[in-house]
């Protein structure tokens, strides 16, 4: 198994989130990109501000890595004019993935309709450029009931308003990574949510985001039937280390 072409390797933090200069931020993002670079991950996944810079190296670079970035991160509850307006310009820079996060917490006091034209406007946009879209859920944000019921509309609205050879294009995504738990639960993709996801997307794909770091939980992971893996352990993956890293 080339366990690489499952991994987005991920680096998301703000120079205040990582507690460093702005400069220095751009630093550690050329150094996760080159990385990505020489690993042949299948994909880098960074800010949208970062994305010009990435395909500017990747090309550069005559390399296969895709590139991916977050809409409207960590919150997803902007206006849909703004995630629209978000992943153009990401489109633009030269994505390949286009990560919304959905608005669970407008899912969470039944603001149905307004999940629906998201889901079907952002996922119209990314599909008409041949992107790749994946939807963020936010696992740790929910109970069981609201992870079937918000993993069973975006399918629905998939199916309903596209074609099935565009299915296997929108992903199921389970986290940020960003959201903060209280005493210290998982903020990521655990095996119980996993089992969730996949039971409730499917015919659409899973990435599990946020928690795998190391070689034996990407295998479970992928076993389980998870398409992609979003991670920023995922050098030490594929060398077979355990990571400390967060996400």
């Amino acid at each position: 198994m080339n366990i690489k072409q499952f991994l987005d390797s991920t680096y998301l933090k703000t120079a205040q989130q990582a507690a460093v200069s702005e400069i220095e931020n751009v630093k550690i993002n050329k150094y996760s990109i080159q990385e990505a670079i020489d690993c042949d991950f299948k994909l880098i996944m960074i800010r949208p501000e970062i994305v010009a810079m990435a395909k500017k190296m990747i090309s550069e670079a005559k390399s296969k890595v895709d590139i991916g970035t977050v809409i409207d991160f960590p919150l997803g509850q902007n206006q849909l004019d703004y995630k629209l307006s978000e992943a153009q310009k990401a489109i633009d820079d030269g994505a390949d993935d286009l990560d919304f996060v959905v608005n669970y917490e407008a899912y969470k006091v039944c603001e149905v309709d307004l999940i629906k034209e998201q889901v079907i406007k952002c996922t119209d946009l990314g599909l008409r450029n041949n992107k790749n879209v994946k939807w963020i859920i936010e696992v740790a944000a929910l109970n069981d009931s609201q992870i079937i019921g918000l993993c069973t509309l975006i399918k629905n609205c998939v199916i309903s308003n596209f074609k099935e050879s565009q299915y296997d294009n929108v992903f199921v995504k389970s986290s940020t990574g960003f959201y903060k738990t209280q005493n210290n639960l998982p903020n990521g993709a655990t095996i119980p949510a996993i089992k969730i996801m996949l039971e409730n997307s499917f015919p659409l794909p899973v990435k599990a985001a946020g928690g795998v770091r190391n070689y034996d939980e990407a295998i479970e992971m992928i076993q389980l039937g998870v398409k992609r893996i979003g991670t920023s352990s995922a050098k030490a993956i594929v060398e077979g280390f355990d990571s400390k890293n967060g996400y």
